[in-house]
């Protein structure tokens, strides 16, 4: 492999039926910072069908060039199909750098494209930049988040992570904004695919997304059961909040894990007013956090590794206290 042969940064731009996802936008914004330093192509890597509308946007936000694929048989994601014409692209046009969101499509997508073409993946990464010998890297956090590792792929190419929505900037739109189109020849074997999208369900949410919302109730697994959990969504109700949750709450099945999770592996989190009720504050939950203007935390332990991070502490049983506030919100 020669990586001097390797060139131009790309961006995976995830869209869902024919809607674009915020992380795309956020990935063209993160990577801007690294093609002033490199001089590279900010490129943006688009797969669907009947996606070619959506290259005016991605330009708007920044992307230089766009790479389209279309074909029937790409319009809803699978791994069988998205991975082998990802990871030929990979091989003829040798980007540099390729970023991928971390959702649960960019997790599923990316190590297998990083296994085709025998690259690395830095996963989760929080942040990435370049360093002096012109190598990308990845900065995660390890060891529950006390320690922040920087990983590079100096050895390999194209440089690859997946980084969650929320930790990099969206980028100002700016309209009229014209890229380079190229369209990529789609050659599936249709009688080869082993899997096919039978039916799509609609969960339409109950309240704003995480990212969007002014008032967060979040629950962890203090709470202790999925009936007490309705005192959570009940204040959250009351605030016309949105409802978190850590993962051990995730795990027990009290909240979604994909839409509900905060954290350094979840949503990451900027409202107005986050309250944790029954979280102790391990690192992974408090990264998500970090950025809340007012948190308050409700927890029977003051010792909890939350209340370092509180503005507000409310010690005792939340069964009591959540109830308690509930009743009072009403009367205003």
């Amino acid at each position: 492999m020669n990586i001097e042969d390797y060139k131009g940064i790309w961006v995976f731009a995830e869209q869902r039926e024919g809607k674009l996802a915020d992380i795309t936008f956020e990935l063209l914004g993160g990577v801007r910072k690294l093609a002033d330093k490199t001089g590279e192509e900010v490129c943006a890597v688009l797969l669907g069908y009947g996606v070619a509308p959506l290259a005016d946007e991605l330009a708007a936000y920044g992307a230089q060039k766009i790479y389209i694929a279309e074909s029937p048989l790409l319009k809803q994601y699978t791994n069988e199909t998205y991975t082998p014409i990802m990871a030929s692209m990979v091989e003829k046009y040798k980007p540099s750098i390729f970023l991928l969101g971390g959702t649960s499509l960019g997790m599923d997508l990316a190590p297998r494209i990083a296994a085709k073409v025998s690259t690395g993946l830095s996963a989760h990464a929080v942040d990435v930049d370049i360093d002096k010998k012109g190598c990308m890297i990845a900065f995660i956090p390890s060891f529950g988040g006390s320690v922040m590792a920087s990983i590079s792929c100096d050895k390999r190419r194209p440089q690859m992570s997946t980084i969650p929505a929320g930790f990099l900037a969206k980028p100002e739109k700016k309209s009229g904004q014209k890229a380079v189109i190229e369209k990529i020849a789609v050659n599936i074997d249709q009688s080869k695919l082993r899997t096919k999208v039978v039916e799509i369900f609609h969960d339409e949410p109950k309240s704003k997304p995480l990212n969007q919302a002014e008032v967060v109730i979040s629950g962890g697994y203090g709470v202790g059961s999925k009936e007490n959990w309705k005192i959570i969504e009940e204040l959250a109700t009351i605030l016309g909040g949105s409802v978190g949750a850590t993962r051990p709450a995730c795990d027990e099945g009290w909240a979604k894990l994909e839409d509900q999770m905060i954290g350094q592996s979840g949503k990451t989190i900027r409202p107005k007013l986050y309250i944790g009720v029954g979280i102790s504050g391990a690192m992974h939950h408090l990264i998500g956090i970090k950025d809340s203007k007012v948190i308050v935390a409700i927890n029977a332990d003051e010792k909890a590794p939350i209340a370092a991070a509180s503005d507000y502490v409310l010690v005792g049983d939340f069964k009591q206290i959540v109830p308690a506030l509930v009743k009072e919100l009403q009367r205003v």
